[in-house]
């Protein structure tokens, strides 16, 4: 009988002797209109075994017309139309090519698909590829390779995870906070590259299966449970703590006057208070002088989060509204980003790192 993490394997890699793992990334809605240009561009149907047909301008105005699709003005069978770089005899192998999609650069190919009144864009592009630019996306570049090897364990796993939640859908993931940001060709580094290579393959699994490699960027001395920041009640995401808290990019403040409080909040600011608080300090529930109560959650969101960048936070009031004196960056739950610095500064290696963010889980080959 296969072990379960074989079972993840067979469903997720396609078929093939040469095939790789790919992701479907949204990186873009472009309303009715977008250009896709690349060398050596060709175009074909949405399939892992379509035949590309050459776009000799190496270059493809596409249009929303009605309910159809149009490629430099010839109308396209079906609702969807993928592109490739790469296909002529002057160029490198087929895929390795970039593409400029919209205001992307990406590797891989670009599928444009009819979406909602207008077009959306989908990068089809290999995982490796993918989690050097997320990598260059989600942490300096200047972090210990260590913590860069960890960062690119736990984005892989992440992106695995999703998949295997999403694996009919049109995509598997977005591109921006929501999921993890990717940022195409210009955030790939060879640091960011030298560490996905390092791990090449390499998951997280509990009981056999990817784990849900939440990350976040400064916990600000202790992480957060899963339940309590992301209402996942994981038995890999409990609190821990983490050298984070002694560095200065885990220390913030945020003015914030009535005005500003009211016009987020749609309540006058006065009276605001903490009213209580997860076992970390998070704040959980915040209550107004005019009866009102808001969830932390909530209250992060309506205020923003560049401006209260956590929810481990104390409140003071001043004479025109409130000074926020908070501790992290983020969610809390998972990987911490610059206590993965810390530590990697100290000598512990990723796998070190990953243990000490997720316990009780397993670092696996699936590939």
């Amino acid at each position: 009988m296969l072990r379960p993490v074989a079972l993840v394997l067979l469903l997720l890699l396609p078929s093939g002797a040469l095939a790789v793992e790919t992701l479907r990334i949204a990186i873009e809605d472009a309303g009715s209109a977008v250009r896709v240009s690349g060398r050596g561009l060709a175009s074909g149907p949405d399939s892992e075994e379509a035949t590309f047909a050459p776009i000799t301008s190496g270059q493809a105005n596409i249009r929303r017309k009605g309910g159809r699709i149009e490629v430099n003005g010839t109308p396209v069978e079906g609702d969807s139309v993928r592109f490739r770089a790469g296909m002529s005899e002057a160029s490198a192998a087929p895929g390795t090519e970039p593409l400029k999609a919209g205001a992307a650069q990406v590797r891989g190919d670009v599928v444009v698909r009819l979406h909602r009144g207008g077009l959306q864009l989908i990068n089809v592009i290999p995982l490796e590829d993918y989690l050097a630019a997320v990598l260059g996306s989600e942490m300096p570049v200047s972090f210990p390779l260590e913590a860069l090897k960890a960062q690119a364990v736990a984005a892989r796993t992440y992106a695995l995870q999703k998949k295997l939640g999403a694996y009919s859908n049109a995509f598997h993931l977005g591109s921006s906070v929501l999921h993890q940001v990717y940022g195409g060709v210009n955030r790939e580094d060879p640091r960011t590259r030298a560490a996905v290579e390092a791990t090449r393959g390499q998951v997280l699994t509990y009981e056999l299966a990817p784990i849900e490699a939440y990350f976040h960027a400064s916990c600000g001395g202790r992480t957060e449970s899963g339940l309590d920041a992301l209402q996942r009640n994981l038995p890999y995401l409990q609190p821990v703590d983490c050298p984070c808290g002694r560095l200065p990019a885990s220390r913030w403040t945020a003015s914030l006057s009535d005005a500003d409080i009211k016009a987020a909040l749609h309540h006058p600011a006065q009276g605001l208070k903490i009213a209580a608080r997860t076992r970390t300090r998070r704040v959980t529930r915040v209550t107004l002088a005019d009866g009102a109560s808001l969830d932390g959650v909530a209250l992060r969101r309506k205020l923003g989060y560049t401006r209260l960048k956590s929810l481990d936070f104390d409140l003071e009031r001043t004479e025109r509204g409130y000074v926020f004196t908070g501790r992290g960056y983020g969610h809390g739950a998972g990987l911490c980003q610059w206590g993965a610095k810390a530590l990697a500064d100290k000598g512990r290696e990723y796998r070190e790192i990953l243990s000490h963010y997720y316990p009780g889980t397993e670092l696996q080959h699936l590939y």
